[in-house]
């Protein structure tokens, strides 16, 4: 059987720039083990496979594979995602289901946004690692950190470390996995982070991958959520907007807007480029 895909970068403001994704129109056929195997083919952060919903205010399922799990939630696969169902139904409002939940996404042009599926107060939970442990796993020092590291949860949990300069975000250099604390999933992540002025933020996602050694996000739309969950949980006057430069640092520019509203809403957005379109054929 044949089964369509595209190729894109999503949070890109140039053609190689952003977070690659592959989106597979039409899942329906394909088991979980065999998604699994094909995220595994493509070999990008994410791949992603649309599904017919049954539900009247579901425009479309999607469920999102990394090359070795499915995750419940990640912001550049929603906004990619949501970029090809447009191309295939039209319009630019979307609302499609994950297993985090219904998530809103809609376009000015090829610039996305999604609402962050998390209800009520984003879920915040402190990291019990002493400043000392935090610091070394990220190859920093204690006097680089802004405050203790938080966990935040607004669709998928994230250990989010402020500290207080851009410069130290770029000395960042992970190392010593065995220190880094996990999430609910099991994954040894941090997302390290600079504010910059009024407007803007600088970050780095780090993750351990399996064999040991950590690898580079170079745009992370589910962050970046949990980055305003971060805002909300210090008190940040609302409303807010943020630009967020990522992925510079492993040359893939990123730039990811972040929007949270006077109610809490928090909104990540970013420009989709669709790279290509090719096929799979399967037995």
């Amino acid at each position: 059987m044949r089964y369509h895909y595209r190729l894109l970068n999503v949070f890109a403001e140039s053609t190689f720039g952003g977070n690659p994704l592959c989106v597979f129109e039409d899942g329906r056929g394909l088991d979980d083990a065999t998604m699994q195997t094909i995220a595994r083919q493509f070999n990008l952060s994410e791949t992603t496979f649309l599904f017919p919903s049954d539900e009247a205010e579901v425009d479309a399922l999607y469920r999102i594979f990394t090359v070795g799990y499915e995750m419940r939630f990640a912001g550049h696969p929603t906004l990619g995602t949501a970029h090809v169902l447009r191309s295939l139904r039209g319009g630019d409002v979307q609302r499609m289901r994950c297993k985090a939940g219904i998530v809103p996404v809609s376009a000015q042009g090829d610039l996305w946004t999604f609402t962050a599926p998390s209800l009520g107060a984003p879920k915040t939970s402190p990291e019990p690692s002493s400043p000392e442990t935090i610091a070394a796993m990220l190859g920093l020092t204690v006097d680089d950190l802004a405050g203790p590291a938080l966990w935040l949860d607004t669709g998928t949990d994230q250990l989010l470390v402020p500290v207080k300069t851009t410069a130290a975000v770029q000395r960042a250099c992970p190392s010593h996995v065995e220190l880094w604390p996990k999430s609910s999933l099991e994954r040894r992540t941090a997302y390290v982070f600079a504010l910059d002025g009024e407007l803007h933020v600088t970050a780095r996602y780090f993750f351990a991958v399996q064999g040991g050694g950590f690898a580079e996000d170079p745009a992370t739309g589910s962050a970046c959520a949990n980055l305003g969950g971060w805002l909300i949980a210090h008190q940040h006057r609302l409303p807010l907007r943020k630009l967020i430069a990522q992925g510079a640092a492993i040359g893939r520019p990123s730039f990811l807007h972040l929007q949270v509203s006077s109610e809490g809403a928090i909104q990540v957005g970013g420009q989709v480029i669709e790279l290509g379109r090719g096929y799979l054929d399967l037995p």
